[in-house]
């Protein structure tokens, strides 16, 4: 499944790039990758280092950022994908692979917008990525209860997501921690917006959900 193959690539690609403070497998670890490929603003538009836009996507900071990303993914990432196999047929995979892809680039265009003039602001990780797939997941089930490990109470979904851009929202502004919780708000947004885009319908049909 598509989904297994980017958690793999990202795992790899993750521990072969993780920074030197942090403990890795030293016969494939290349530092420099982390450098090389997380998102920076002024790198991508000054000096048009376009690639980051989307390669900070597959690197972490360390291994809690990594692994909390990417069970995240395992656990939603197979149903949203078919979800969309269902919904587009044939075409579904590689609509959800273009989903999955354009939530790392959408998710970091505000970021991109708000620090075009500084060098100091440098973000990785695939979170906004994965904010969408949550999302998409949500419009899908919105009535499914959601639980995370730090929230040990089952949540339904619907509400667990506004909960979310509720708190992603505060925490932007507020500013006062190093996450990127810009992206996280953005990506849940465009996991919702885009299925719909393509499927007006599934507005309707989550509505009925909530309701009935």
């Amino acid at each position: 499944m598509i989904t297994y193959s980017i958690l793999l690539l990202t795992t790899v690609t993750s521990l072969i790039a993780f920074p030197p403070n942090v403990s890795s497998i030293e016969r494939i670890s290349k530092p420099e990758w982390f450098q090389k490929f997380m998102f920076n603003a002024p790198l991508i538009i000054k000096e048009r280092q376009y690639v980051r836009i989307l390669s900070h996507g597959f690197i972490h900071a360390n291994w809690m950022h990594l692994i909390f990303n990417m069970l995240t993914l395992y656990f939603f990432g197979p149903f949203v994908e078919k979800s969309f196999k269902s919904l587009f047929g044939p075409m579904g995979g590689i609509i959800f692979l273009v989903f999955y892809l354009s939530a790392i680039i959408i998710s970091t265009i505000p970021d991109l917008i708000k620090h075009k003039d500084d060098y100091y602001y440098n973000a990785v990780g695939a979170s906004g990525a994965i904010s969408a797939v949550i999302f998409a997941a949500i419009l899908f089930r919105p009535d499914m209860r959601i639980m995370f490990i730090f929230l040990p109470i089952p949540v339904t979904a619907w509400i667990f997501g506004l909960l979310y851009l509720l708190y992603s929202y505060y925490m932007t502004k507020r500013n006062v921690d190093n996450i990127g919780h810009n992206a996280h708000f953005w990506g849940a947004v465009f996991g919702f917006v885009f299925p719909i885009i393509l499927k007006p319908g599934l507005f309707l049909y989550f509505i009925d959900r909530i309701i009935y």
